[in-house]
Protein backbone atom coordinates (compact mmCIF):
# COMPACT_ATOMS: atom_id res chain seq x y z
CA UNK A 1 0.00 0.00 0.00
CA UNK A 2 1.10 3.37 -0.59
CA UNK A 3 1.33 6.33 2.03
CA UNK A 4 -2.30 7.60 1.51
CA UNK A 5 -3.86 4.15 1.58
CA UNK A 6 -1.84 3.26 4.38
CA UNK A 7 -3.23 6.46 6.01
CA UNK A 8 -6.81 5.68 5.01
CA UNK A 9 -6.18 2.51 6.54
CA UNK A 10 -5.02 4.28 10.06
CA UNK A 11 -7.96 6.37 9.90
CA UNK A 12 -10.21 3.65 9.06
CA UNK A 13 -9.34 1.64 12.30
CA UNK A 14 -8.41 4.21 14.78
CA UNK A 15 -10.81 7.19 14.26
CA UNK A 16 -13.95 5.48 13.68
CA UNK A 17 -14.86 7.71 10.97
CA UNK A 18 -17.50 7.38 8.22
CA UNK A 19 -16.89 6.30 4.86
CA UNK A 20 -17.93 9.41 3.58
CA UNK A 21 -14.82 11.62 5.17
CA UNK A 22 -12.63 9.16 4.65
CA UNK A 23 -13.08 9.94 0.67
CA UNK A 24 -12.77 13.80 1.81
CA UNK A 25 -9.67 13.39 3.58
CA UNK A 26 -8.17 10.97 0.80
CA UNK A 27 -9.63 13.74 -2.23
CA UNK A 28 -7.90 16.55 -0.24
CA UNK A 29 -4.24 14.55 0.54
CA UNK A 30 -4.11 12.88 -3.34
CA UNK A 31 -5.18 16.71 -4.75
CA UNK A 32 -2.12 17.93 -2.49
CA UNK A 33 0.53 15.06 -3.39
CA UNK A 34 -0.69 15.82 -7.23
CA UNK A 35 0.61 19.28 -6.44
CA UNK A 36 3.80 18.73 -4.54
CA UNK A 37 7.31 17.88 -5.52
CA UNK A 38 8.62 16.05 -2.46
CA UNK A 39 5.34 15.62 0.78
CA UNK A 40 8.62 15.36 3.40
CA UNK A 41 9.04 18.86 2.58
CA UNK A 42 5.82 20.59 1.55
CA UNK A 43 5.01 24.13 0.82
CA UNK A 44 1.83 24.91 2.84
CA UNK A 45 1.65 28.25 1.88
CA UNK A 46 2.00 28.12 -1.68
CA UNK A 47 -0.87 25.32 -1.56
CA UNK A 48 -2.82 27.67 0.36
CA UNK A 49 -2.70 30.18 -2.08
CA UNK A 50 -3.10 27.93 -5.23
CA UNK A 51 -6.32 26.55 -3.70
CA UNK A 52 -7.39 30.24 -3.27
CA UNK A 53 -6.30 32.43 -5.91
CA UNK A 54 -5.69 29.47 -8.93
CA UNK A 55 -9.01 27.39 -8.10
CA UNK A 56 -10.93 30.67 -6.33
CA UNK A 57 -11.98 27.83 -3.62
CA UNK A 58 -14.38 29.33 -0.85
CA UNK A 59 -12.96 30.12 2.80
CA UNK A 60 -14.73 27.07 3.96
CA UNK A 61 -13.47 24.86 1.21
CA UNK A 62 -9.83 25.91 2.24
CA UNK A 63 -10.21 25.25 5.97
CA UNK A 64 -11.32 21.55 5.20
CA UNK A 65 -8.45 20.85 3.50
CA UNK A 66 -6.49 22.15 6.09
CA UNK A 67 -7.68 20.21 8.33
CA UNK A 68 -7.10 17.35 6.22
CA UNK A 69 -3.24 18.03 5.87
CA UNK A 70 -2.79 18.88 9.69
CA UNK A 71 -4.37 16.14 10.21
CA UNK A 72 -1.96 13.64 7.51
CA UNK A 73 1.25 15.58 8.48
CA UNK A 74 0.77 14.47 12.29
CA UNK A 75 0.04 10.45 11.43
CA UNK A 76 3.65 11.28 9.69
CA UNK A 77 4.64 12.14 12.70
CA UNK A 78 3.42 9.34 14.30
CA UNK A 79 4.61 6.79 12.06
CA UNK A 80 8.58 8.31 11.69
CA UNK A 81 8.46 9.22 8.60
CA UNK A 82 8.92 12.57 9.07
CA UNK A 83 10.45 14.78 12.35
CA UNK A 84 8.04 17.33 12.79
CA UNK A 85 4.72 18.70 11.17
CA UNK A 86 5.31 21.57 8.71
CA UNK A 87 1.77 23.07 11.06
CA UNK A 88 3.92 23.16 13.82
CA UNK A 89 5.09 26.42 13.17
CA UNK A 90 1.78 27.47 10.90
CA UNK A 91 -1.33 29.25 11.37
CA UNK A 92 -4.04 29.81 9.45
CA UNK A 93 -7.03 32.43 9.70
CA UNK A 94 -9.95 33.05 7.31
CA UNK A 95 -12.62 35.09 7.32
CA UNK A 96 -16.00 32.83 6.85
CA UNK A 97 -18.55 34.01 5.80
CA UNK A 98 -21.96 32.91 7.92
CA UNK A 99 -24.66 32.55 5.52
CA UNK A 100 -28.32 32.30 6.93
CA UNK A 101 -30.29 28.88 6.56
CA UNK A 102 -32.68 29.29 3.47
CA UNK A 103 -35.95 27.87 4.38
CA UNK A 104 -39.78 27.65 2.79
CA UNK A 105 -42.40 29.38 4.23
CA UNK A 106 -45.51 27.56 6.03
CA UNK A 107 -47.26 28.22 2.62
CA UNK A 108 -45.39 26.66 0.98
CA UNK A 109 -45.02 23.47 3.32
CA UNK A 110 -48.92 23.74 2.99
CA UNK A 111 -48.73 23.25 -0.79
CA UNK A 112 -46.30 20.21 -0.60
CA UNK A 113 -48.32 18.43 1.78
CA UNK A 114 -51.24 19.04 -0.19
CA UNK A 115 -50.01 17.27 -2.95
CA UNK A 116 -50.84 14.12 -0.96
CA UNK A 117 -54.01 14.97 -0.46
CA UNK A 118 -55.22 12.44 -3.40
CA UNK A 119 -56.70 9.42 -3.68
CA UNK A 120 -54.90 6.84 -4.35
CA UNK A 121 -57.15 3.62 -5.05
CA UNK A 122 -56.86 4.12 -9.18
CA UNK A 123 -53.26 3.91 -9.25
CA UNK A 124 -51.63 0.95 -10.37
CA UNK A 125 -49.83 -1.00 -8.35
CA UNK A 126 -46.11 0.74 -9.03
CA UNK A 127 -47.91 4.03 -8.55
CA UNK A 128 -49.48 3.09 -5.67
CA UNK A 129 -46.32 2.66 -3.99
CA UNK A 130 -44.83 5.17 -5.34
CA UNK A 131 -47.76 7.89 -3.86
CA UNK A 132 -47.28 6.36 -0.34
CA UNK A 133 -43.76 6.34 -0.58
CA UNK A 134 -43.12 9.29 -1.34
CA UNK A 135 -45.99 10.84 1.10
CA UNK A 136 -44.02 9.27 3.66
CA UNK A 137 -40.70 10.68 3.09
CA UNK A 138 -41.79 14.24 2.03
CA UNK A 139 -43.68 14.37 5.20
CA UNK A 140 -41.32 12.99 7.05
CA UNK A 141 -38.25 15.16 6.27
CA UNK A 142 -41.10 17.86 6.92
CA UNK A 143 -41.71 16.72 10.59
CA UNK A 144 -38.62 15.87 12.10
CA UNK A 145 -35.82 17.80 9.96
CA UNK A 146 -33.85 15.09 9.16
CA UNK A 147 -30.66 14.67 6.56
CA UNK A 148 -31.53 12.92 3.31
CA UNK A 149 -28.46 10.16 4.42
CA UNK A 150 -30.46 9.45 7.42
CA UNK A 151 -33.73 9.41 5.73
CA UNK A 152 -32.27 6.83 3.19
CA UNK A 153 -30.61 4.61 6.02
CA UNK A 154 -33.76 3.85 7.84
CA UNK A 155 -34.62 0.02 8.08
CA UNK A 156 -37.83 -1.81 9.39
CA UNK A 157 -35.58 -2.39 12.83
CA UNK A 158 -35.33 1.63 13.20
CA UNK A 159 -39.28 2.10 14.01
CA UNK A 160 -40.40 1.59 17.38
CA UNK A 161 -44.03 1.42 16.56
CA UNK A 162 -44.83 1.27 20.46
CA UNK A 163 -43.54 4.45 21.02
CA UNK A 164 -44.13 6.46 17.85
CA UNK A 165 -40.18 7.25 17.68
CA UNK A 166 -37.41 6.23 14.81
CA UNK A 167 -34.00 5.72 15.74
CA UNK A 168 -31.78 7.71 13.09
CA UNK A 169 -27.89 7.30 11.94
CA UNK A 170 -26.75 10.42 12.27
CA UNK A 171 -23.30 11.83 11.01
CA UNK A 172 -20.33 10.44 12.43
CA UNK A 173 -22.38 7.31 13.17
CA UNK A 174 -24.30 8.96 16.39
CA UNK A 175 -27.88 7.44 16.90
CA UNK A 176 -30.45 9.41 17.95
CA UNK A 177 -34.30 8.66 18.90
CA UNK A 178 -37.03 10.85 17.17
CA UNK A 179 -40.19 10.83 18.48
CA UNK A 180 -43.00 11.17 15.61
CA UNK A 181 -45.18 14.26 16.81
CA UNK A 182 -48.12 14.32 14.04
CA UNK A 183 -50.39 10.93 13.30
CA UNK A 184 -50.61 11.99 9.97
CA UNK A 185 -47.08 11.68 9.69
CA UNK A 186 -47.02 8.50 11.64
CA UNK A 187 -49.68 7.15 10.04
CA UNK A 188 -47.97 7.25 6.52
CA UNK A 189 -45.01 5.73 7.54
CA UNK A 190 -47.00 2.77 9.04
CA UNK A 191 -48.77 2.23 6.22
CA UNK A 192 -45.64 2.51 3.71
CA UNK A 193 -44.03 0.01 6.38
CA UNK A 194 -46.87 -2.62 5.88
CA UNK A 195 -46.76 -2.70 2.30
CA UNK A 196 -43.11 -2.82 2.22
CA UNK A 197 -43.20 -5.58 5.10
CA UNK A 198 -45.73 -7.42 3.00
CA UNK A 199 -43.05 -7.68 0.17
CA UNK A 200 -40.34 -8.78 2.29
CA UNK A 201 -37.71 -8.13 -0.16
CA UNK A 202 -35.87 -5.23 1.48
CA UNK A 203 -34.90 -4.25 5.12
CA UNK A 204 -34.90 -0.32 4.27
CA UNK A 205 -38.00 1.85 4.43
CA UNK A 206 -37.63 3.81 1.72
CA UNK A 207 -36.71 2.15 -1.61
CA UNK A 208 -36.78 2.50 -5.51
CA UNK A 209 -38.43 -0.32 -8.11
CA UNK A 210 -36.17 -2.78 -7.65
CA UNK A 211 -36.55 -3.08 -3.72
CA UNK A 212 -33.04 -1.20 -3.30
CA UNK A 213 -32.37 1.52 -0.85
CA UNK A 214 -33.52 4.50 -1.97
CA UNK A 215 -30.02 6.73 -2.61
CA UNK A 216 -29.68 10.40 -1.75
CA UNK A 217 -29.96 11.17 -5.19
CA UNK A 218 -33.19 9.60 -5.59
CA UNK A 219 -34.36 11.67 -2.85
CA UNK A 220 -33.56 14.76 -4.40
CA UNK A 221 -35.19 13.57 -7.45
CA UNK A 222 -38.26 13.04 -5.60
CA UNK A 223 -38.60 16.34 -3.87
CA UNK A 224 -37.89 18.16 -7.18
CA UNK A 225 -40.65 16.07 -8.73
CA UNK A 226 -43.02 17.54 -6.08
CA UNK A 227 -41.80 21.01 -5.46
CA UNK A 228 -43.00 21.51 -9.03
CA UNK A 229 -46.16 20.03 -8.80
CA UNK A 230 -46.98 21.86 -5.57
CA UNK A 231 -45.40 25.06 -7.48
CA UNK A 232 -43.15 26.42 -5.11
CA UNK A 233 -39.57 27.29 -4.54
CA UNK A 234 -38.27 25.54 -7.46
CA UNK A 235 -34.74 26.42 -6.49
CA UNK A 236 -34.94 24.95 -3.07
CA UNK A 237 -33.46 21.35 -2.05
CA UNK A 238 -34.49 18.70 0.57
CA UNK A 239 -32.14 20.47 3.25
CA UNK A 240 -34.56 23.77 2.94
CA UNK A 241 -36.93 21.20 4.99
CA UNK A 242 -34.66 20.41 7.37
CA UNK A 243 -33.69 24.00 7.94
CA UNK A 244 -37.78 25.16 8.04
CA UNK A 245 -38.30 22.28 10.77
CA UNK A 246 -35.46 24.15 12.88
CA UNK A 247 -36.23 27.51 12.16
CA UNK A 248 -40.22 27.06 13.41
CA UNK A 249 -38.82 25.28 16.35
CA UNK A 250 -37.37 27.80 17.70
CA UNK A 251 -39.80 30.46 16.43
CA UNK A 252 -42.47 28.43 18.50
CA UNK A 253 -40.24 28.44 21.69
CA UNK A 254 -38.13 25.36 21.67
CA UNK A 255 -34.69 25.95 23.22
CA UNK A 256 -31.70 25.81 21.80
CA UNK A 257 -30.61 22.72 23.26
CA UNK A 258 -33.30 20.84 22.49
CA UNK A 259 -33.18 21.45 19.04
CA UNK A 260 -29.59 21.02 18.88
CA UNK A 261 -30.16 17.20 20.02
CA UNK A 262 -33.12 17.04 17.60
CA UNK A 263 -31.22 18.14 14.40
CA UNK A 264 -28.29 15.84 15.72
CA UNK A 265 -25.80 18.75 15.60
CA UNK A 266 -22.67 18.16 17.49
CA UNK A 267 -21.86 21.56 18.74
CA UNK A 268 -24.45 24.02 19.96
CA UNK A 269 -22.99 26.82 17.56
CA UNK A 270 -24.29 24.52 14.79
CA UNK A 271 -27.21 25.51 15.65
CA UNK A 272 -27.13 28.87 16.79
CA UNK A 273 -27.26 30.19 12.78
CA UNK A 274 -30.79 29.01 13.29
CA UNK A 275 -31.92 32.00 15.65
CA UNK A 276 -30.85 34.58 12.98
CA UNK A 277 -33.47 33.55 11.22
CA UNK A 278 -36.34 32.93 13.53
CA UNK A 279 -37.86 36.17 13.01
CA UNK A 280 -41.38 35.20 14.54
CA UNK A 281 -39.33 34.45 18.04
CA UNK A 282 -37.22 37.52 17.74
CA UNK A 283 -40.41 39.97 17.31
CA UNK A 284 -42.07 37.94 20.58
CA UNK A 285 -39.04 38.83 22.54
CA UNK A 286 -38.83 42.39 21.70
CA UNK A 287 -42.70 42.90 22.46
CA UNK A 288 -42.24 40.82 25.85
CA UNK A 289 -38.79 42.52 27.04
CA UNK A 290 -37.65 45.61 25.17
CA UNK A 291 -38.02 48.44 27.70
CA UNK A 292 -38.75 51.16 25.25
CA UNK A 293 -42.20 49.62 24.92
CA UNK A 294 -42.99 51.18 28.57
CA UNK A 295 -41.42 54.58 28.43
Amino acid sequence: MNIIENYMHYLKTTKNLSSKTLCAYAIDIRQFMHNCNDYTHPDICGFVNYLSTTLKLKDASVKRKIISLHAFYEYLVIQGIIDYSPFDKLKFRFKQEIKLPKTLTITEIKQLLNCFDTDSSAFTTFKKFQFIRDSALIDLLISTGIRIAEASAITFEDIILHDHTILIHGKGRKQRLIYISSSITWNRITTLLKYQKSIKTTKYLFTNRYNKQLSTQSIENIYTKYIKIAKINTKSTPHYLRHTFATNLLSNGADLRSVQEILGHASVATTQIYTEVSSQRKKQVLRKFNYRNKL
